[in-house]
C-alpha cells in the first residue's frame, strides 16, 4: 500500500466544486498579475477575451467540451500522468475554449506533482482576475502547493483565508499542513495542529494525519517522537497500518539501524499488520547499504515465513552486493533462490551481471550474457547497451561499440547522449579522432544533443592527439549548442596546448574571459566519463542502488600465479534453467565469434536463462 502523494484528490464528483459565501471576496494575492504568463513558455495561462472562440464559453456558460476536458485531466491526475493533464489543458486554451475553476485547480494540483511552484501565483492572480470565487477544493489545492513547495507561511495564509472566506476546513485541509510543516522541518507545528484537530468538533484526524506526522517526525530523525505519536494514534482508536511502520522502518535504514527495522515486524504482527513487499524491500536494501549481505539474504528466506514473495528487485541488490564483495557462492545462492521463487531476472539482473564481466575485462562472456537475455525475451535498455558499450571502449574495442549503435537502432531503440559519448570516449583513447567526429555527427543525424560532458571527451581526445587548435574550435561550437563551458572545459584545451609545448597558448587560454567567468571542478576523463554513465542511468527503486552500476573495478583482474588474492573468473560447470519466452532474434547482437552456452530444458525445450547468469557470476579466490 502506498501512500498517496499529496492530499489533493480529485476523485470527487466535479459537481462539489460550489460557491461558498459567494458575497464576501477574499483576495489571495494583490500584487501579482497573470496576464502573458505563458505555461512551458509557450502556452496561455489564461486566455484574453478575443481568443475564445467557443460559442458556449463567450457566454460564461458552463461547456460541454471544458467540462469532459477537465474530467480527463483528472483522471490522468489520478493514474499519475501530471505531464498529460498539462497537455489536455494546453488544448483547451488552443481550441479556444475558456477554463473554469475546476479546470485550473486541477491544473494546479498537477504542476504542483511536477514540481513546477514557479505557477502558484500566477494561476491564484489570475482566478481572482477572472472574477472566479475560490472554493474548498482551490483552497486545497493552492494549500498543498504552497506545503510541496516548503513555503508553509504562505500556505497558513491561505488556510485562513480559507475560513475568512466562508470555506469549512477539512481533515484533508489539516493533513495538507502537517505536511507541510513536516516538509519545513517543524514536525512540532504539526503535532500542534494534530492536537487542534482532536479538539475541533468539526474535523477529526484520521490515520492518514497520523501517517504524515510519523513522517515529519522521522524526516526529522527522531525516532522516539515518531513511536509516540504511533501511541497517540493507537491511544484515539486509530489503527497504525503497513504504512505507518514502513514509515519508521525507513528511518531505523536511514540511521543504519537494520536490525530495528526488522525487529520491529514483531510489534506489527502483534497488532495484525501484515508486511509487504515494500516492509522487506526497505529491511534487505538497509542491511546491503551496511554491506551485511548475508543478512539480507537470510531475510530473504524469512520472506517466504512471512507470506511475501520477493520481487525481482531485492534480487538485484543481493547479487550486486555480493558481487562488489566478490563472494560466488552468495551470488549463485541468490540465482537459485530466484529460480525457487519463480522469480524471472530482469533487464537489472542481467545489467548487473553484464558490468562485472565487462568491467573485469571478458566481453566475449559481457555480450553473452546479453544475446542470452535478449533470446530469453528481456528486453534491454539504454542501460544494458551503455554497459556493453562501455565494456567494449575498456576492452579497446571502440569500433564494436559503434556497431551496437547501429544494431540499437536497427532494433527500434535511440541511442541517448550517455551511448553517443561513451563510444566518442572510445574513439578518442584510440586517437582516431576522425571517428570520434563521425560519431559526434550520427548524433545529429539522430537528434540527440551533445551535452557539456560530449564536448569535454571532444577536447581531450584532440589534446591527446596533439591537435590544440581543434580542441578551442570546439568552445566556439559550444556556443552553437547554448552550452557553457565551465573550468574543467578551459582547462582541458589549455592542457591541449601545453602538451606541445605551446605554454604562452596555455596562458592565454586560461587567461581568457571564458575562464574567469566559469566554474567547476576538474577531473580525469575516464573517471568523468564513467561517474557519468552511473548518474544519467540511475534507477527509481529503493535508495538508488543500482546508481554505481557502471563502474570500473578497484582492482586488476590478473593471473593467480602471480598475484595471490586477486579474482578469476572460470566457467561453471553445472546449469540451473528456468523456461523463459524466446523473442525475435533481430534484437540479439553477435558481435565476433563467441561460445553458445545456451541449452534447454529437457522437460519444457525452452530456453533458459539462469544458467548464463551463473556462468558469470562463479568466482573463484586463492589465497
Amino acid at each position: 500500500m502506498q501512500e498517496p502523494v499529496g492530499e489533493i484528490t480529485h476523485s470527487q464528483p466535479m459537481v462539489e466544486h460550489v460557491e461558498e459565501n459567494a458575497d464576501s471576496k477574499i483576495e489571495l494575492v494583490q500584487e501579482l498579475t497573470s496576464k502573458g504568463h505563458l505555461l512551458d513558455g509557450k502556452t496561455r495561462l489564461f486566455p484574453d477575451a478575443e481568443s475564445i472562440c467557443c460559442g458556449v464559453c463567450a457566454k460564461e456558460t458552463s461547456c460541454p467540451t471544458v467540462r469532459a476536458k477537465t474530467k480527463l485531466m483528472n483522471n490522468l491526475l489520478e493514474k499519475g500522468k501530471a505531464k498529460e493533464v498539462q497537455s489536455v489543458f494546453e488544448k483547451i486554451i488552443e481550441e479556444g475554449h475558456e477554463p473554469s475553476l475546476i479546470t485550473y485547480t486541477t491544473l494546479l494540483a498537477a504542476l504542483t506533482a511536477q514540481k513546477c511552484f514557479e505557477y502558484i501565483y500566477p494561476i491564484i492572480s489570475g482566478v481572482q482576475e477572472k472574477g472566479m470565487e475560490p472554493d474548498s477544493v482551490f483552497f486545497n489545492a493552492v494549500i498543498n502547493a504552497f506545503s510541496e513547495s516548503g513555503n508553509i507561511e504562505r500556505a497558513m495564509d491561505i488556510f485562513r483565508k480559507m475560513k475568512e472566506s466562508g470555506c469549512v476546513p477539512t481533515t484533508s485541509t489539516f493533513n495538507t499542513l502537517i505536511k507541510g510543516y513536516g516538509i519545513a522541518g517543524k514536525p512540532e507545528e504539526s503535532m500542534k495542529l494534530l492536537e487542534q484537530m482532536s479538539v475541533n468538533g468539526h474535523v477529526k484526524p484520521n490515520l492518514r494525519s497520523y501517517n504524515v506526522l510519523v513522517r515529519a517526525w522521522c524526516n526529522k530523525n527522531d525516532i522516539a517522537q515518531a513511536w509516540k505519536a504511533v501511541q497517540k494514534m493507537v491511544a484515539s482508536g486509530v489503527v497504525p497500518d503497513v504504512v505507518t511502520y514502513n514509515t519508521i522502518a525507513t528511518a531505523y535504514v536511514q540511521n543504519g539501524e537494520t536490525n530495528q527495522a526488522e525487529a520491529m515486524i514483531l510489534e506489527m504482527q502483534n497488532n495484525n499488520v501484515q508486511p509487504n513487499e515494500r516492509t522487506c524491500g526497505i529491511i534487505i536494501s538497509g542491511y546491503c547499504r551496511e554491506g551485511k549481505i548475508k543478512d539480507g539474504l537470510r531475510f530473504v528466506y524469512r520472506m517466504k515465513d512471512l507470506g511475501v514473495h520477493p520481487s525481482p528487485v531485492v534480487f538485484n541488490l543481493l547479487i550486486k552486493g555480493f558481487l562488489g564483495s566478490k563472494d560466488q557462492e552468495g551470488v549463485d545462492e541468490v540465482l537459485r533462490l530466484m529460480e525457487g521463487f519463480g522469480v524471472k531476472p530482469d533487464v537489472i539482473t542481467c545489467s548487473t551481471i553484464m558490468n562485472a564481466w565487462g568491467a573485469a575485462g571478458f566481453m566475449d562472456k559481457c555480450q553473452e550474457i546479453f544475446d542470452n537475455m535478449v533470446k530469453a525475451g528481456i528486453e534491454p535498455d539504454a542501460h544494458a547497451y551503455s554497459i556493453l558499450a562501455m565494456g567494449y571502449i575498456r576492452a579497446r574495442e571502440p569500433k564494436k561499440a559503434e556497431e551496437l549503435l547501429t544494431t540499437m537502432i536497427k532494433s527500434g531503440f535511440c541511442p541517448n547522449v550517455v551511448m553517443f559519448t561513451t563510444i566518442i570516449n572510445g574513439w578518442c583513447s584510440a586517437g582516431r579522432m576522425e571517428c570520434a567526429i563521425k560519431v559526434f555527427e550520427k548524433m545529429s543525424e539522430h537528434g540527440v544533443s551533445p551535452n557539456l560532458k560530449t564536448f569535454e571527451t571532444l577536447i581531450w581526445g584532440y589534446g591527446e592527439a596533439k591537435q590544440p587548435w581543434k580542441a578551442e574550435e570546439m568552445l566556439q561550437i559550444m556556443e552553437e549548442f547554448k552550452i557553457k563551458p565551465e573550468k574543467t572545459t578551459i582547462m582541458l584545451v589549455a592542457d591541449a596546448w601545453r602538451a606541445v609545448g605551446l605554454t604562452k597558448e596555455a596562458s592565454r587560454v586560461l587567461g581568457s574571459p571564458a575562464y574567469r567567468g566559469t566554474s567547476g571542478q576538474g577531473e580525469n576523463n575516464d573517471e568523468f566519463l564513467t561517474a557519468y554513465v552511473d548518474k544519467v542511468h540511475q534507477k527509481p527503486t529503493f535508495n538508488s542502488f543500482y546508481s554505481n552500476i557502471a563502474q570500473p573495478p578497484n582492482g586488476v583482474v590478473s593471473d593467480a600465479a602471480t598475484r595471490r588474492g586477486q579474482m578469476v573468473l572460470r566457467d561453471a560447470s553445472e546449469s540451473l534453467w528456468t523456461t523463459a519466452k524466446p523473442v525475435n532474434s533481430a534484437h540479439a547482437c553477435h558481435f565476433g565469434a563467441r561460445l553458445s552456452v545456451v541449452c534447454q530444458k529437457q522437460s519444457h525445450g525452452q530456453l533458459g536463462l539462469y544458467s548464463q547468469l551463473a556462468v558469470p557470476c562463479t568466482f573463484v579466490f586463492l589465497n
